[in-house]
C-alpha cells in the first residue's frame, strides 16, 4: 500500500500520480460520462442478462456500453473523500492507497486503513454524477428511444426505463446502498456460507461509502484457480443467496454481476454492492406466486390464466396454452428434473429461443409482456443461470427451490447448515 500524509507526500508525488489517469478533473469526468454515457453504460449493464441471444449488432453495442469508466487520479479522488469526510484522505484514514484497487461504472475503490486500524474498501463516486446523470434521467424520452433500439418489441420499454431511472437515482446516493448493505449484513449476520462487508458508518457519506476490507479471491481468480468441489459449491451458495434474498428476505441485489462476487478458500461467497436493489412493493411478489405453481406443473391453462391475472398478457390474446406455455417454461428447464447441469450453451440456447422474433413462438413474443415490477428480477435470474452456466453447476435445482419456495427440508449439506444457522437466529434473545 501506498502511504499518503497529507501535504508531506508532496505536490511533486502527486502530480506524478496524477498523471497516469485519464480522469484528473471534473471536467474530464464530465467528457467521459457525457452524450448520456452513464445512462447508457447502466441500461447496458442492466440488459447485458439477454447479451449472448442477440443479433451480432446489437451484442457489439450493448459490449462497448459495459465498458468501464477510466480510473480517476489520485488527486480527484482525495478531493471527494476531502469534501465529504471532512479532510484530505491522508488525514482521515492511518493509511490510503491512492491508486484504485478496482473501478465500477459511477465510482471506484481504494483500499485503506482506519485509525482504529481496521483494513477497510473505500468507494468515492466520480464527482458531478449528481449534475451529469441526474439531467440525463431526466429525459426520459431519448432513454426510452435508446433501450426501443435493443428491446423486445413486446416489452414494456418504459416500465423498463422507469424503473431503471428509480434505481439509477437510488445509485447516486451511497447513504441508500449503505442502508440496504447493512440490512443485508444484519440478515446475513453469522451465517455459515453468505458473507456481506459490514458498512463503517463513520467513514461513509453521500458519495463516499466504506466497507470492510474482504480478502478473497476474484471471479476470474476463482475460475482459474478452483477445483470442480469448489466451483460446484460456490454455485450452490450463489443460488442459494438469490433464492433465499428473494423468497425469504423480499429484498434482493439487482446486479448479479460477476465482480460482485467474492469467493473465500473456506468456501464462502462474499457479496458485495447494493447500489441496484430491488424490493417487492405490496403485491408483487403474491402476483408473482401463482404462476409458478401451474408453471411447475405443466399446466398450460393455468399458466395463461395467472399471467392474465398477473399482466404478463392481456385478456382476448387468443393464445394458445400450449403455446405459451412450451415458450415460458423453457427458462425453467433446471427445475423439471432431478438433477440438472447448467452449461453455457444451455442458458444462450435458451435466450436465443426467447429472443427469435421469427421463430415458433412468435405470436406468444408480440402479445408477452414484462410488467416494470419484474424488470429486474429477471435479470437476477438470468444474470444467476449465466454464472451457474460458467460454473458447470449440477444440482438438485427443483429441490432446492422448494426449500425457499415451499419451506422444504433441506437436500443438500449446505442447506443442513442454513437451517441450523436460521434456527439459531430464532432462538437468539435480541431477535
Amino acid at each position: 500500500m501506498v502511504k499518503v500524509r497529507g501535504v508531506a507526500a508532496g505536490e511533486a508525488r502527486r502530480a506524478e500520480l496524477d498523471e497516469g489517469f485519464a480522469i484528473r478533473t471534473a471536467e474530464d469526468v464530465a467528457r467521459e460520462l457525457g452524450q448520456m454515457k452513464g445512462v447508457v453504460m447502466k441500461a447496458g449493464q442492466m440488459m447485458s442478462f439477454i447479451l449472448d441471444g442477440l443479433p451480432p449488432e446489437a451484442r457489439s453495442m450493448l459490449e462497448s456500453l459495459q465498458a468501464n469508466v477510466e480510473p480517476m487520479a489520485p488527486s480527484l479522488a482525495a478531493a471527494v473523500v476531502e469534501a465529504e469526510l471532512g479532510a484530505p484522505p491522508g488525514e482521515v484514514f492511518l493509511d490510503w492507497d491512492p491508486i484504485p484497487a478496482a473501478a465500477a461504472s459511477i465510482g471506484q475503490v481504494h483500499k485503506a486503513v482506519t485509525r482504529d486500524g481496521r483494513v477497510v474498501a473505500v468507494k468515492v463516486q466520480y464527482p458531478g454524477l449528481d449534475n451529469t446523470i441526474g439531467s440525463d434521467l431526466d429525459n426520459a424520452q431519448m432513454i426510452y428511444r435508446m433501450v426501443s433500439a435493443v428491446a423486445l418489441k413486446s416489452l414494456d420499454v418504459k416500465g423498463l426505463v422507469d424503473e431503471l431511472r428509480a434505481r439509477m437515482a437510488d445509485e447516486l446516493d451511497y447513504r441508500l446502498e449503505a442502508s440496504c448493505q447493512t440490512e443485508f449484513v444484519d440478515r446475513y449476520r453469522d451465517h455459515p456460507f453468505v458473507r456481506v462487508p459490514e458498512v463503517i458508518a463513520e467513514y461513509s457519506s453521500r458519495r463516499v461509502l466504506t466497507s470492510e476490507w474482504v480478502d478473497a479471491m476474484s471471479w476470474e481468480e476463482f475460475l482459474a484457480d478452483s477445483d470442480e468441489d469448489a466451483r460446484q459449491r460456490a454455485a450452490e451458495v450463489i443460488f442459494r443467496f438469490v433464492q433465499g434474498a428473494i423468497y425469504r428476505v423480499g429484498v434482493f441485489n439487482g446486479d448479479p454481476h460477476p465482480g460482485n462476487y467474492l469467493f473465500g478458500h473456506d468456501g464462502t461467497v462474499t457479496f458485495i454492492d447494493f447500489g441496484l436493489v430491488k424490493r417487492w412493493e405490496p403485491g408483487e411478489f403474491e402476483a408473482l406466486i401463482p404462476i409458478i405453481d401451474p408453471l411447475f406443473e405443466r399446466d398450460a391453462e393455468g399458466v395463461v390464466a395467472q399471467m392474465e391475472q398477473s399482466g404478463f398478457l392481456d385478456a382476448g390474446h387468443e393464445l394458445d396454452p400450449d403455446s405459451v406455455l412450451e415458450y415460458v417454461s423453457a427458462p425453467y428447464t433446471a427445475y423439471f428434473t432431478d438433477t440438472f447441469t447448467f452449461t453455457e450453451d444451455f442458458t444462450q440456447g435458451v435466450i436465443r429461443g426467447l429472443l427469435e422474433v421469427g421463430g415458433p413462438h412468435a405470436a406468444v413474443m408480440h402479445k408477452l409482456t414484462m410488467p416494470p415490477s419484474f424488470v429486474i428480477l429477471d435479470r437476477v435470474v438470468w444474470g444467476m443461470s449465466a454464472l451457474l452456466g460458467r460454473l458447470g453447476a449440477r444440482n438438485r435445482w427443483r429441490a432446492i427451490l422448494d426449500e425457499y419456495r415451499l419451506d422444504q427440508p433441506p437436500v443438500t449439506p449446505l442447506g443442513q447448515a442454513e437451517q441450523e444457522w436460521l434456527q439459531g437466529q430464532v432462538r437468539r434473545p435480541d431477535r
